[in-house]
């Protein structure tokens, strides 16, 4: 199967030709009128004079409504590899195309809130006085997080719209509405919601790029939509407000305190753990839980941040470099790679040479991928012996940069040869750190203080 790419001509000069929020009349006791936009529809243009930037997102919904191979699109988070969520042929190419387990449930992707209540609730009528299906403990989430990268765990009715193989037999579904007018346009346009994880094969780091995809997806799927890099690079937050109290399922891009600051939701706690949670014989609540993810082909050297390194210790590096050796039969390693966050020195500390900035395969562009690679010689104590080569990228010491960069960097290193990677950690409190340490510690090979 042939894989092609679907370049959509956008940027935030211009992102409101792709859709915009319907305006609704709002009545008052005084009986005026207003309008008002809220999350309830979003409209994509049926005709336009920016067709040319709409037209790849038709071509792609329409693939989407008419085959059974998911398809690549882009999201505030990562890229989601996305299918109507209805069918189940279709969400079983998901599972085909990723060589994911199927026990491991699948986040729906909705454009707007009419969207999630017909999945929640089939015969829900806005026109009437029902309740809101909805539970009321999300609706402080709702307001403060949507669109963003918050899934939320719902009840899922007996009989579902959605496919079984979305749910992975449990009676709950994580969805979302994504922060990306793109991706709203995308599902707006299919005219289903859209079961997606992340577009890697399975284990690899999440893709934030649609060279990412193509990497490991090339000939699985036959379109990707390309709407540049992904703002955020961490997938969302999943929390569950059906049990007391509410827990946060798996971090992500939004933090355990900003949750904290919403009503009913002040005693919210942790229910994640940060290796992969296996040997259960259940489905996991929530994607990412239970098994290992994020794992380049390198070896993965973890430092926490608690341990207070200043640099990486010399016998460590010569004692992963033996051991990435002998786990893939190579011998002699000749790559090493260093991802720093703030603290450590340039090269870790490892005595080098000739570190020149070199540019990342992803677009070259600093600005586009958020670090630079330096490559140079790993040096012997003495200065006089080359040991190996030796690949550097400074991630810097803001969080959400560190985000943004760090599955780029994995892949990045990954594909410029590194057999052992070192890692800086980032102090973890209740803010988006969770997320990225809790996807390092699964990425990681061995982790040390």
């Amino acid at each position: 199967m042939e894989t092609r790419i679907l370049k959509v001509k956008v940027d935030y000069s211009n992102i409101q030709v792709l859709g915009h929020w319907k305006e609704e009349s709002a009545e008052h006791k005084d009986g005026s009128k207003t309008k008002t936009s809220n999350l309830n529809t979003w409209e994509v243009p049926t005709t336009s004079e920016h067709e040319d930037i709409l037209s790849p997102i038709r071509e792609v919904a329409h693939h989407l409504r008419t085959t059974d191979i998911p398809v690549a699109f882009p999201t505030e988070t990562v890229y989601g590899l996305g299918a109507d969520a209805t069918r189940s042929a279709a969400v079983k190419g998901i599972y085909a195309a990723k060589g994911r387990p199927s026990d491991n449930p699948l986040i729906v992707h909705v454009c707007d809130l009419s969207m999630l209540r017909s999945l929640i609730s089939p015969s829900f009528s806005s026109a009437g006085d029902e309740e809101d299906p909805i539970p009321a403990i999300y609706h402080p989430l709702i307001t403060r997080f949507w669109p963003g990268p918050l899934t939320i765990l719902l009840p899922n009715p007996s009989p579902s719209l959605l496919a079984p193989e979305v749910t992975a037999g449990l009676p709950t579904f994580g969805c979302r509405m994504p922060a990306s007018a793109l991706a709203r346009s995308l599902i707006k346009l299919a005219n289903a919601p859209l079961a997606a994880p992340s577009a890697n094969a399975s284990t690899k780091p999440s893709p934030t790029a649609a060279q990412h995809v193509l990497d490991d997806l090339r000939g699985r799927i036959a379109l990707i939509l390309d709407g540049g890099s992904c703002s955020v690079g961490v997938e969302s937050t999943v929390v569950d407000g059906l049990c007391s109290p509410p827990v946060v399922l798996r971090p992500g891009g939004v933090s355990l305190e900003e949750i904290r600051e919403c009503k009913g939701w002040e005693g919210v706690e942790k229910a994640y753990k940060d290796q992969a949670e296996v040997g259960g014989k259940t489905a996991p609540r929530a994607p990412g839980m239970k098994y290992k993810h994020y794992s380049p082909k390198a070896r993965v050297v973890l430092y926490e941040a608690e341990g207070g390194r200043r640099e990486v210790p010399r016998t460590d590096v010569r004692e992963a470099v033996e051991a990435a050796g002998e786990e893939e039969g190579k011998g002699n390693v000749k790559s090493v790679a260093i991802i720093r966050t703030g603290r450590w020195p340039v090269a870790g500390g490892l005595r080098s040479q000739g570190l020149d900035d070199v540019a990342a395969k992803d677009s070259g562009d600093v600005a586009e991928t958020g670090f630079a690679v330096r490559e140079g010689q790993w040096l012997d104590e003495d200065g006089t012996t080359v040991l190996a080569r030796l690949l550097e990228i400074n991630l810097g010491n803001d969080v959400k940069g560190v985000a943004h960069g760090l599955f780029a960097a994995l892949r990045e290193l990954d594909r410029r040869g590194a057999d052992v990677i070192f890692v800086e950690g980032v102090s973890d409190g209740d803010d988006i750190a969770a997320a990225v340490m809790n996807r390092l510690r699964k990425a990681a090979s061995d982790i040390r203080i």
